[in-house]
């Protein structure tokens, strides 16, 4: 039965806390555009993408205005772009191209899947389209990029790792007019998610149906609020407020879902119940820890209130949506949390926090400015580091660095909109980690891979 009086708290939460839901997100597998032939390929990707998501946004706005709901982006993800590529002998960064082409066509946000997954080794055109990803983040606008270079049944393949290093630098070089911005459209990861429908990691997994409509929700806002109610309660109170919280937000997201999936005739795959933040006030995961009752996101017990944010947020979620999935949880990108940046600028939050706050939450090391003088193996180190708590841990995780090219720490770099502005963090560059970097081969996989 409708309750009235959650309905008016759905509307406050809209109004006043910044619910949203981040992404309508369309997945199309493009396996059957692969050609011998680089510009038929393109051309049936174009094609393919226009023909299935050609009113995705006209249909998505629709929902928005019909029932009052924000939906901020609507995004397509697509088969990891090396599978397709793989066929011809073109320049991958045609394929990237096409891509924009289509975006732009349809006028959907981004397009994600410019993508390779090499975590056990290189496959045909996958290195090459790696290689691409500088040049192609460089000449299009709504493209984002992801390499998955380890899982904890494959372990990390470091061959990988070392090339993503320089990748990653060579990204920001060839974007420094734009403060780096190609950077912010590249994520690493290990343990990729099919399913996920946030950029800029998404793609369209090979076991997906042809076409599927993913759902991110967001509502950081909505809980801090919730917790405010409730200022001397224990933590088990606090963690029912945050299920109940996260069960209505993700009820919101299946609604929405739902209808999407109806009216584009396409299957529904996943609500993401993400707390994925903005750099708006009252939009930010680090000030919900604070409002757990740290003095500063950053301090001693950080990991610890996360780990418990994060666990009620999935708990409450998949009470909700019997197709829970993508990433689902706490997000902690710096640039585009506007708690995360004040603990950042203060110094209350460093990298080294960051990486442990990473074994507890969605993803990892997301949207951080680094200082441009990093060199490439200390990018690699740290994209290690990060897979390795992946791999050993059982879950997704990812980097996303801005190597700030003649800028250092202290200052910032200017994204803009849900991007933010990034403070430039402290690196550890007196000590090099090139020797092992340098290291050929794979990391083996963790004895948790042997759960057969």
């Amino acid at each position: 039965m409708i309750n009235l009086n959650d309905i008016m708290e759905t509307i406050n939460m809209i109004s006043e806390e910044n619910l949203d839901i981040r992404t309508v997100t369309m997945g199309i597998s493009l396996l059957d555009c692969a050609d011998s032939d680089a510009n038929r390929a393109c051309e049936k990707v174009y094609n393919k993408i226009t023909r299935l998501a050609g009113n995705l946004v006209e249909v998505v706005e629709n929902i928005e205005k019909e029932y009052g709901i924000p939906i901020i982006n609507k995004r397509i993800s697509v088969t990891p772009i090396a599978m397709v590529a793989a066929a011809s002998d073109g320049d991958p960064v045609m394929f990237a191209k096409a891509l924009q082409r289509a975006a732009d066509a349809t006028g959907v946000n981004f397009i994600g899947g410019y993508s390779a997954l090499v975590h056990k080794g290189f496959s045909a055109g996958d290195e090459a389209l790696i290689r691409s990803i500088p040049e192609a983040l460089s000449v299009t606008n709504n493209i984002c990029s992801s390499v998955n270079i380890g899982s904890t049944k494959a372990g990390i393949n470091m061959d990988a790792v070392k090339l993503m290093g320089k990748i990653v630098r060579e990204t920001a070089e060839i974007t420094a007019d734009r403060d780096c911005i190609g950077c912010a459209k590249l994520v690493v990861f290990c343990n990729a998610v099919e399913d996920n429908p946030f950029m800029a990691g998404a793609f369209h997994g090979v076991g997906e149906p042809d076409c599927v409509i993913h759902v991110g929700v967001s509502g950081p806002g909505v809980v801090q609020a919730a917790l405010k109610k409730c200022p001397n309660g224990s933590l088990g109170e606090l963690a029912d407020i945050i299920k109940r919280t996260a069960f209505k937000i993700t009820r919101m997201g299946q609604l929405v879902g739902t209808e999407a999936s109806k009216r584009l005739g396409v299957p529904f795959g996943i609500v993401d119940l993400s707390l994925a933040p903005t750099p708006a006030i009252g939009d930010s995961v680090a000030h919900i820890l604070e409002e757990m009752g740290l003095e500063t996101c950053g301090t001693h017990g950080t990991t610890a209130a996360l780990a418990m944010l994060n666990d009620a947020v999935k708990k409450g979620g998949v009470m909700a949506s019997s197709y829970v999935g993508g990433l689902s949880g706490a997000f902690i990108p710096v640039s585009e949390d506007a708690g995360m940046i004040a603990a950042a600028v203060s110094g209350d939050l460093s990298l080294s926090k960051l990486e442990a706050m990473t074994a507890v939450c969605s993803v990892g090391l997301d949207m951080i400015a680094i200082p441009g003088e990093t060199p490439a193996e200390v990018i690699s180190a740290i994209i290690a580091d990060e897979a390795a708590i992946g791999m050993v841990n059982s879950k997704t995780t990812a980097v996303r660095v801005i190597p700030a090219i003649n800028k250092k720490a202290g200052e910032t770099l200017e994204f803009g909109g849900l991007l933010g502005s990034g403070p430039i963090m402290e690196v550890n560059l007196t000590k090099s980690p090139k020797k092992f970097i340098d290291r050929a081969g794979r990391i083996p996989a963790p004895m948790q891979s042997l759960k057969n």
